[in-house]
């Protein structure tokens, strides 16, 4: 159970939720607003998009509404329809109740936001350009609404929906609980806080670090129709990571993609919350040794896996901050080396990529799921990289009479180029999971050379 939630004032069933998703430790701006919320203080939030801000006021709400009751008790203003979807995916993973909220915005149907208005729903997350609409046209009632929240504000004034947003206030209840969080506070903001808000306490969290310049961050997107499962095992098989964490969101999923790595025949190990202490250490030196090349950890699990020569950190399961991904990807790109990030992205995550680019202040290249002939192409090249340490090597000595004996009825060339077969019909990427199926199959084109027999030599 997570102490952290609870001790702020949230209940056991749902800081259990919490932990069932991977979420066990408040972020700064959930351990300062929280409890306030919870109080019944009305709560401006100076805090940047990526810094947990969507629990950090949807939980309270979670606390204190009545699922029972059908009218709209909670209204949550977003900048735009993207996050509006964000918000409300977040209040059913944390609620564990997908028929808790609706979500209202410009470019859906109205009429089928109108019924299920009609049906009663107590939560509301939307645009204000779509909720002054259904207010104007009387399908959304606010006599009941006990909490509002204005989730991106400065956003909201920047694209000219201020207006919107203060003929909506001043339709609510004169009695009732409102949080405002904004990235920054232009006066308009502020003049609004200061007309809309009672007596409200002001809370500040300072923006995350800039991740280290020596990590190369990679985003896959994951193809429709995909599973990350699917999708993760060619990004691997071209990537070929050293040694790696891979980020899940629980530990059942991290047992589930350690199976399916495993069948795949990759050198991997979970790591997580059901693992015993001496389990934990004897994973943690094995991967120190080089013994497991890669293993699946959930953040709370993997505070015990500090390594410094890891090359890799994937992000399985994007985290819900910006700040818990750049503290993820901090782990590698250490000691002066260069590291690599990869994230997994649903198109609907693209919101999320945004607000990373914005906070590391860089462009994160996007890339497709590898095909088959990248992934042997690069199978290829790597083999010629070894193949070039070996012929500065001094073992190679010891095999030369071998193709001097094999030169006798072979050309040298044939005998080359079948030993490089052997090698890399041995380390090719197998593809044996039946979940596996690359975009392209095409393969590419490797002409082996035509093995010249030699003539016996005439006998004088």
């Amino acid at each position: 159970m997570s102490i952290g939630f609870t001790s702020l004032g949230i209940s056991e069933a749902i800081a259990s939720q919490l932990e069932s998703l991977g979420i066990t430790t408040p972020t700064a701006i959930q351990s300062q607003a929280i409890p306030e919320l919870l109080s019944g203080r009305d709560v401006v939030g100076q805090s940047q998009t990526g810094t947990g801000k969507t629990a950090a006021f949807s939980l309270p709400i979670i606390e204190r509404i009545d699922p029972q009751n059908q009218q709209v008790q909670a209204l949550i203003l977003t900048p735009t329809r993207e996050l509006a979807v964000q918000v409300m995916q977040a209040i059913r993973s944390f609620s564990g109740d997908r028929r808790l909220g609706l979500t209202v915005y410009g470019g859906q149907p109205i009429d089928l936001q109108i019924r299920r208005l009609r049906a009663g729903v107590p939560i509301v997350v939307g645009t204000p350009g779509r909720v002054l609409d259904l207010l104007n046209r009387r399908e959304l009632k606010l006599d009941a609404v006990e909490w509002l929240v204005l989730d991106e504000a400065d956003e909201m004034l920047s694209m000219g929906f201020i207006d919107d947003v203060e003929k909506i206030l001043s339709q609510l209840p004169t009695k009732r609980q409102t949080a405002c969080f904004s990235a920054t506070m232009p006066p308009a903001i502020r003049s609004l806080v200061n007309k809309f808000l009672h007596s409200p306490i002001t809370l500040s969290v300072e923006q995350p670090k800039a991740t280290p310049a020596k990590i190369n961050q990679k985003v896959y997107f994951i193809p429709r129709g995909w599973s990350k499962a699917q999708a993760l095992q060619p990004i691997l098989e071209l990537e070929d990571p050293e040694s790696a964490i891979v980020f899940v969101r629980t530990r059942k999923v991290a047992a589930e993609l350690t199976s399916h790595l495993q069948a795949a025949g990759h050198s991997v190990d979970e790591y997580h919350g059901d693992l015993t202490q001496t389990q934990r250490e004897r994973l943690l030196a094995r991967f120190k040794q080089s013994q497991v090349r890669w293993v699946v950890a959930t953040d709370i699990a993997a505070r015990g896996l500090d390594v410094d020569h890891l090359t890799h950190v994937i992000n399985f399961d994007l985290p819900d901050s910006v700040e818990n991904y750049i503290h993820r990807i901090g782990r590698t790109g250490r000691a002066g080396k260069t590291g690599t990030a990869i994230s997994l992205i649903h198109p609907l995550e693209k919101r999320k990529l945004q607000l990373i680019e914005r906070r590391v202040r860089q462009s994160i290249k996007v890339s497709p799921i590898p095909t088959r002939a990248q992934i042997e192409r690069r199978s290829i090249e790597k083999l010629q990289e070894q193949l070039r340490e070996t012929l500065s090597g001094e073992r190679m000595a010891s095999f030369l009479p071998i193709v001097a004996k094999l030169s006798e009825e072979y050309d040298a060339h044939a005998i080359a180029a079948a030993a490089l077969e052997m090698i890399y019909d041995r380390t090719r990427p197998s593809w044996n999971s039946p979940e596996v199926d690359p975009p392209a199959p095409e393969r590419p084109i490797i002409t082996k050379p035509k093995i010249v027999r030699k003539a016996p030599a005439i006998p004088k």
